[in-house]
């Protein structure tokens, strides 16, 4: 079968989180076989576009920083952006362009439309994820105290476009949820802050943390052990937590089998959570309580946070139902980790329904040529694994697409680059965030706990420092 891609195949790729690198990295591989195996001059050029001026999106921004096996995952993404220039992408001989070209601090919507790029590239992939908290809907939501988590995480990661500072000041804290971010969030909110010293934590959060006024981390589901979201390896780190002690109720464990459990990984869980009911109080300092079986009905306060009432439910034939008792539980604070939800892309389809762009395999509904991947493609479910086979599917159909004509041609075929720095417009490249990365490492090194890297948190000072690395085209 003789290959009828575009040559080049010019794509640009909107999210420079693992979703768009994945995507890169499988079209750019799916490119290579096409070329070896049917036309030598099958190439593409891609161009990951990313709001930020470094790249990895929530590996960067939304993982704890307690939790440096699930940022490794970063060497992979790494490796798959640093591919040395070939003569497959383009450029010119004394100027070989990457095959995916990195260019940060660039917004869509702001620096360029996505009506621009779709004018300049065979197609247009949106990887943007998802960022804001999904809402939780009860009275009291919006109370002050009242925190969405994806914030939270944002502050405590060293988000450029969050507050420096956090207000640590209930001795009570609830977080809502069952799942891997709100285990996240209650545990950097009960762990010592010594404990945090040596990891890429930034010093602003640090120093917020070593003054917080916490002593109880409340942890709300709505549903019973059997149904928690965690992993294994998650659940056993939270009872290894020094100065921390777990507090669970007989009564939610009630009709609970580890033996019934579906799977051999909740049913790890499920022993972790009942050897734990078996512990002595240690007298430690501060105390992280795990409630099941409790549906917040509102939160309660009359200028801030004092108090969460929840229903206490049970099974029923559509998972769970009010028993008719409510409790009310005081708190100074709530944090919502019921999960995310994603952001609209100016210029694309949206469904504010479930946050995500409307697509069948990746292909966005009415829009030849417009495609999406990862949770802006199918919510945010899933663990990063997903991410990757999800891309596949993406770029299976862009590439059929591709080979029976279906994408249309570039009517511009100049260089985003150029337009943007005649915008004047900051942009960050990938020899750009080598020097940012680099100068991280650099003040980890020095840094008076030693660490991996010391984050640098506002967006002009990585700006400047990328600015370091020349624009590589």
């Amino acid at each position: 079968m003789t290959s009828s891609l575009p040559s080049p195949l010019r794509v640009a790729i909107v999210g420079a989180g693992p979703a768009g690198i994945y995507a890169g990295n499988i079209l750019t591989t799916a490119v290579a076989a096409v070329r070896e195996a049917e036309d030598a001059g099958a190439r593409v050029e891609i161009d990951l576009i990313e709001s930020l001026p470094a790249p990895y999106g929530l590996i960067r921004y939304g993982v704890a920083p307690d939790h440096p096996r699930i940022k490794g995952i970063v060497n992979s993404l790494h490796e798959m952006l640093d591919a040395p220039p070939s003569d497959a992408a383009g450029g010119t001989e004394t100027a070989p362009r990457r095959s995916i070209r990195f260019l940060g601090n660039v917004e869509v919507g702001r620096d360029v439309t996505l009506e621009e790029l779709r004018a300049r590239y065979h197609a247009v992939i949106l990887a943007t994820g998802a960022i804001r908290d999904a809402v939780l809907d009860v009275p009291g939501a919006d109370l002050p105290g009242s925190y969405g988590a994806a914030d939270f995480v944002a502050w405590y990661d060293g988000h450029p476009d969050v507050p420096r500072e956090w207000p640590l000041d209930a001795a009570s804290v609830a977080v809502i949820g069952n799942g891997n971010v709100a285990l996240d969030v209650a545990r950097v909110l009960a762990k010592p802050a010594a404990a945090l010293r040596s990891t890429e934590v930034p010093d602003s959060v640090l120093a917020g943390l070593e003054s917080s006024a916490v002593t109880d981390v409340h942890v709300f589901g709505r549903r019973g052990p059997a149904d928690i979201k965690f992993t294994p390896i998650e659940l056993r780190e939270l009872g290894e937590v020094a100065g921390v002690d777990i507090v669970l109720h007989d009564e939610d464990f009630d009709g609970v089998d580890p033996a019934a459990a579906p799977n051999n990984q909740l049913k790890i869980m499920l022993r972790t959570l009942q050897s734990w009911r078996t512990r002595e109080p240690s007298g430690a300092p501060r105390r992280l309580h795990l409630h099941f079986w409790h549906a917040p009905l509102e939160i309660v306060g009359a200028e801030r946070v004092e108090a969460v009432r929840f229903a206490r439910t049970a099974p029923g034939a559509e998972g769970v139902v009010a028993t008719g008792e409510e409790r009310t539980i005081p708190v100074q604070a709530v944090y919502r980790a019921v999960g995310y939800f994603g952001s609209p892309v100016l210029g694309a389809p949206f469904d504010e329904s479930r946050g995500v762009v409307p697509n069948e395999g990746g292909r966005v509904d009415g829009e030849p040529g417009l495609y999406a991947t990862g949770w802006i493609k199918r919510g945010p479910v899933g663990l990063i694994g997903h991410t990757k086979s999800d891309a596949s599917e993406t770029i299976a159909n862009l590439l059929d697409d591709a080979r029976a004509g279906r994408l249309p041609e570039p009517a511009d075929s100049g260089d985003l680059l150029d337009d943007l720095v005649a915008r004047e417009v900051a942009v960050t490249t990938w020899d750009g965030w080598l020097a940012l990365d680099a100068h991280e490492r650099a003040l980890g090194e020095t840094h008076e706990h030693r660490r991996e890297r010391v984050k640098v948190i506002p967006r002009d000072e990585q700006v400047a420092i990328s600015s370091a690395g020349a624009l590589a085209r």
